[in-house]
């Protein structure tokens, strides 16, 4: 709910920001955001409007819009457009905002539910500037407050919740270019500090599994992040062509975007009839960056410094704490067809992953394994040939079990997995002929090596079978397969290399198939 109100107040900005075509009056500049408001398909319908020239005044601007089965609307109490003769355009607006918002039942999970909204700025500026080239705008203020003040559609008596969000120091950029069906668009924003709080309980929850009655539940959440940054850069088009993504690709949609944030904690605090869990969390910094056109989607995000604490009575011990110093993903995937290979990419981090001792006495109370920080990286690239766009719903529907494209090559440029006193790394690279697809089974006959190194598994086995975790002929047959694809290259070390070449599989020089 936080994120959509959070959009929905950005959304508010970005309509503002559009009006800006700086070196004109402020009657143009209300001009525009009246038009490209509509096209962004919002209702805009004002009580009064007063030209003064250098001054521009809209009293009871009626927002409205309904899209997809989503109704919004909201008041603007007072809007000013304000020349300060420089060429540029100053616009204020009322300190508070209502607003509600309509969701479908099928999103709302039962009746159509209205929430009750209120956003506050009190002392936002927004400056536009510009020409009919490129319009820009620049925005700062204290603080940007929203506020769930009611909800309507379901039982009252069973609701009862608060939320808000709050960000602090805004300030921000956007820059427009020439008003076309392809606009693009930059901007930047930063705030000293983000705060989201939610509350809510339940009087008359669902009876538990065994039929009595579970009793009344309450729960909260709080977010609080520092030093918050982000950045998009994109081309906009038509509202009404986004409707169908693979189309507005294809008419030039693209976006690209990254956020970061500083020291991060959040709490959670459950209260039922089986009695008070709680979450506590932190990290140092986190980031996520974004981008997709009409050639590639890509996703990665990262964290450092993270702990999670939970307490619960559903635990077998009175605390669990879970630690790791870093962790990264990356996704990066072609999405349209092409005659020539294009890039993906695959990364799994996780670095200096640690559970508390409670967690670990439950299996090993004797303390025979090392408890030594987990690692675990996979970190892949590759290059694929699409013969189908993925966002071409009808398309991927008629390829059935059909492949959408072809596997061209595959690098592994870093694996590591260390656990337990254990650890495995390796690198390699692979290229696959799509034409030879009985060699292996289906699969594209692949051509190059993969170097493995494992240390310590042999420790680690006998401590396994001490425990009694694992049997040890099992243990045995496993040592066996070992000795088949690995030499011993040390003390409890051993490597391999596995290549295939010549449509065969080897290890170590010996062929296997």
């Amino acid at each position: 709910m936080t994120i959509r109100l959070l959009a929905g107040s950005s959304a508010l900005a970005l309509c503002l920001a559009q009006a800006a075509s700086a070196d004109v009056t402020p009657a143009q500049v209300w001009q525009d955001w009246l038009t490209r408001s509509q096209a962004y398909g919002q209702i805009l319908t004002p009580g009064n409007v007063d030209d003064q020239g250098d001054t521009l005044t809209v009293t009871d601007l009626s927002i409205g819009y309904d899209q997809n089965d989503v109704k919004a609307s909201g008041k603007i109490k007072e809007l000013r457009f304000a020349a300060k003769g420089d060429g540029t355009v100053e616009i204020t607006l009322s300190d508070s905002i209502p607003f509600t918002m309509t969701l479908p039942p099928e999103t709302a999970g039962g009746d159509p539910t209205t929430l009750s909204l209120q956003i506050d700025q009190p002392g936002l500026v927004i400056t536009a500037a510009g020409d009919e080239t490129e319009s820009s705008y620049d925005f700062a203020g204290p603080t940007a407050t929203i506020t769930l003040t009611g909800v309507e559609g379901v039982d009252p008596a069973a609701v009862d919740v608060t939320a808000s969000a709050v960000l602090s120091g805004l300030a921000g950029k956007y820059i427009f270019g020439p008003q076309t069906d392809k606009r693009p668009i930059n901007s930047s924003f930063s705030a000293d500090s983000l705060t989201v709080k939610i509350a809510g309980s339940d009087p008359d929850p669902t009876p538990g599994t065994d039929g009595a009655a579970a009793g009344p539940s309450s729960g909260s959440f709080d977010l609080t992040m520092a030093n918050l940054t982000g950045t998009t850069n994109g081309i906009l088009i038509d509202a009404a062509a986004m409707a169908d993504m693979a189309a507005a690709l294809k008419a030039g949609f693209a976006t690209d975007g990254s956020f970061t944030a500083g020291k991060t904690s959040y709490g959670i605090d459950i209260t039922d009839a089986t009695g008070n869990t709680k979450i506590a969390g932190s990290a140092d910094a986190m980031a996520l960056s974004f981008a997709m056109n009409d050639q590639r989607l890509q996703y990665s995000g990262s964290g450092t410094g993270v702990t999670t604490t939970i307490t619960s009575p559903d635990l077998p011990f009175p605390e669990l704490a879970l630690t790791y110093a870093e962790t990264a993903f990356n996704f990066l995937m072609p999405v349209a067809p092409s005659d020539k290979p294009a890039d993906f990419a695959l990364l799994t981090k996780l670095v200096d992953f640690t559970v508390s001792d409670a967690a670990w006495d439950m299996f090993d109370p004797g303390k025979q394994l090392p408890r030594d920080p987990a690692t675990i990286v996979i970190d892949t690239k590759g290059t694929a040939t699409l013969k189908t766009s993925l966002f071409d719903s009808a398309a991927m529907e008629a390829a059935g079990d059909t492949p959408p494209g072809e596997l061209n090559s595959l690098d592994i440029t870093d694996l590591q997995v260390k656990v337990a006193g254990a650890e495995l790394t390796g690198n390699g690279a692979l290229t696959f002929d799509n034409t030879d697809t009985t060699t292996f089974q289906g699969m594209p006959a692949p051509t190059g090596k993969i170097d493995l190194k494992l240390t310590g598994s042999n420790a680690l086995m006998d401590k396994l079978v001490a425990m009694g975790l694992v049997p040890e002929d099992q243990l045995m047959g496993f040592r066996m397969m070992l000795s088949m694809f690995a030499n011993a290259t040390g003390d409890d070390e051993l490597s391999s290399t596995l290549e295939f070449k010549d449509k065969g599989f080897f290890a170590n020089g010996q062929r296997l198939q």
